[in-house]
Order: C-alpha cells, then structure tokens, then sequence
C-alpha cells in the first residue's frame, strides 16, 4: 500500500459557487477544511471545519444556488464546524467523486487553499492511486506533494499553505524580505515571482495569516 499527498488546483469554472466563498471570496476565514463528506448521490453532504470570523458565513451562503442545508456548530469565538449539503451535479462534485473510489482511501482532513486548490493524502495500491491520478480531466493541475509507504500526511504549518503561498514565501526569504533590517521589499518578491505587485503582497498577506492562525492554535491546544 502507498500514501501519497497531492495537491489539485482546478480552473475556476469547475468550482462551486459555495466553494469558491469558502476558499477564494471568504478573506475573512484563515483556513477551511473537509473533514468528513458523503457524495454516494444527491444532496451531498460535506462536515466543514473553518477558523475566522466564521459567523459571517451565514448570511453569505444563505440563498445561494445549490445550497439546500446550512448549519454552525461553534467551538468557541474563532472555530466552527459546519455541516453544509449540496443539490445538484458539476463538474467539481465529478472531480471530487474520482478519488471517493472503491480501490482508494480520502484521509481527512482536506486542506482547501485560497486559490481554489485542495490538498489531501490517498491510501491504496500504487494501481489505483495512478489511476485516480490518470482519471483527473485536462486542465486540472495535479502536484504530487509527498509518496511514500510511511506517514505522509500533513503534519507541519508549511504544509496548510496552497502552493503559491508557499512559493511566495519561499521567494521572500530568498530575497531578503524576513531578514532584520529587511533588504527587500514586495516589488522584489514580486519580481522574484514574475506577478504583480498586489498580488505578491496577498499571497503573503494571506500565508502570514494562515501561519500565525495556525500556530497560536496550536499553542492553544497545549
């Protein structure tokens, strides 16, 4: 058996309405996760776990297409679980249902990035996570994260970041952006990544976000 850690990172056209608040229109939530789902046949029902000001998610999901059930479950001011179905079919639920297979294994949590990629980890034979992997439509960028028979499960703070939060900050150390006196500023982060400048300060806006999230969390559960 493997365990394989991959990243998918789909075009927009191929995300919900409701997931694309959750991960790319929701800046108020530092980090969303799947931690459970059932998508035998509509309505499919997702367990969400969000961190933020998570309250904001009701008035916003209310009366969007294809939502039929909302509900917050509080785990104090800045977490919640949230059980959220679904009606109807796309083309992102088509996706989702490729590694939801009989041969293979979905370790929660899935960790959903604010450009829309999701990053989770498969159980199975090296047969059927290849063909999982063969299954993904064109278009839809996969990024093998880690292979191995051993853990490879998310298990660092690095890891929750989505792939372009990763390289923004990886270019902004390499540049001198952390360093004490800074050497560089976010023009040079941007050019380091060939984007504008606006953007290079919100993948590290948000990526800063998601770390000290996540890090105080931690401290918290000490």
């Amino acid at each position: 058996m493997k365990r394989v850690r991959i990243t998918l990172s789909p075009p927009t056209d191929y995300l919900p309405p409701v997931y694309r608040l959750l991960t790319q229109e929701a800046s108020y939530l530092s980090a969303v996760e799947i931690v459970n789902w059932n998508v035998a046949k509509p309505p499919v029902g997702f367990l969400l776990f969000v961190r933020g000001e998570y309250h904001r998610l009701e008035q916003a999901v209310d009366g969007m297409d294809n939502v039929s059930d909302f509900e917050l479950f509080p785990n104090g001011e800045t977490e919640a679980y949230c059980f959220l179905a679904a009606e109807g079919t796309t083309v992102g639920r088509a996706l989702f249902e490729n590694f939801t297979r009989e041969d293979i294994l979905t370790v929660p949590p899935i960790r959903c990035h604010d450009d829309g990629s999701s990053t989770f980890t498969l159980i199975g034979t090296e047969a059927a996570i290849q063909n999982a992997v063969d299954g993904v439509p064109d278009g839809v960028d996969v990024t093998i994260d880690a292979v191995g028979a051993g853990p490879v499960a998310q298990n660092t703070v690095a890891d929750s970041l989505s792939p372009k939060q990763r390289e923004a900050v990886q270019a902004a150390l390499q540049v001198g952006y952390y360093d004490i006196p800074r050497e560089a500023s976010t023009q040079d982060v941007a050019d380091a990544l060939d984007c504008a400048t606006a953007t290079a300060s919100e993948h590290l806006r948000k990526a800063e976000s998601r770390i000290l999230s996540m890090l105080f969390a931690e401290t918290d559960t000490r």
